[in-house]
């Protein structure tokens, strides 16, 4: 069962290969969204300060029923804090706020503060400073494993070059029509691994006739098939939703994508996002 199915961080930590993603669903609401989720079998659950709904997420790991040490709780520094003391006080506003004793993976949300985004500054020097603190709270014991987001190959390389810590994972935007290789690559020859998040397209993937013909040559949905492309990519996916029906049919990706057809899906381009080019991440620009 693909809930059951882990991948190994480079410091020995397992993670699930299938998330779920909590982004736009509302603090008030999220934590019955993950017992849902957990009691379906999920053990990972993706959440960020940006998101606020860190607290609600906490709940639902406390709440749920199944023992900490078994679930796998990931959350994302703000992309605006770019400095060592804001980074620290940051890790120990998280803990405070999901309420739990330590975090299983802990990632800068991105290079670049959203106000930034695409702008020619990296923010290196910045970056370099939350991995800092990043790396002391791993060394703590309050962070089991840490990483990034969004991060394109040059701000990848400014931590491989100068961090005493290399980053242990990139979670990127990656779906059937929109796939970053060369990064995704790039990622995995340094030994990260690499979470897609959006692997549905951020919704406007379902409208798309050559996918949804190739989801009905499986038996399966336009999801599903999405789902699987990134795992049989060798990436983790995150998928978001607060419906326990889409939890559970996200789960159910035990098919095997033949070669020609992941050669073919590779070819796709799409990448009309709707209403959600408002949010940097979708708006083609890097």
């Amino acid at each position: 069962m693909m809930l059951q199915e882990t991948q190994t961080l480079p410091n020995g930590v397992a993670i699930p290969k299938l998330a779920l993603g909590t982004w736009m669903i509302d603090d008030d609401k999220v934590a019955e969204a993950v017992k849902a989720a957990v009691s379906l079998g999920y053990r990972h659950i993706d959440t960020a300060q940006a998101y606020g709904n860190e607290r609600g997420v906490g709940e639902g790991i406390r709440e749920c029923g199944v023992p900490r040490e078994e679930l796998f709780v990931q959350t994302k520094l703000a992309a605006e804090v770019k400095d060592y003391e804001g980074a620290k006080a940051a890790i120990d506003e998280s803990l405070k706020t999901l309420g739990l004793d330590y975090i299983d993976l802990f990632i800068i949300h991105s290079p670049q503060p959203w106000a930034d985004w695409a702008s020619d500054d990296r923010f290196f020097e910045g970056n370099l400073a939350a991995w800092k603190a990043m790396e002391e709270a791993l060394e703590a014991g309050k962070l089991r494993a840490i990483g990034v987001s969004n991060f394109q190959k040059e701000d990848l390389d400014n931590l491989l070059e100068n961090a005493t810590v290399k980053p242990m994972i990139d979670q990127v935007l990656a779906h059937v029509g929109n796939t970053p290789f060369e990064l995704i690559e790039h990622a995995k020859s340094n030994g990260m691994l690499v979470e897609a998040y959006s692997p549905i397209g951020h919704g406007k993937i379902l409208e798309n006739a050559e996918i949804g013909e190739m989801a009905k040559k499986y038996g399966v949905s336009v999801p599903q098939l999405c789902i699987r492309y990134v795992l049989q990519l060798d990436l983790l996916a995150l998928p978001k939703t607060a419906n326990p029906d889409h939890m559970k049919t996200n789960a159910d990706v035990d098919f095997e994508i033949s070669d020609e057809d992941m050669e073919t899906l590779k070819s796709v381009t799409a990448k009309d996002y709707g209403d959600a080019t408002a949010f940097p991440v979708y708006s083609g620009q890097q």
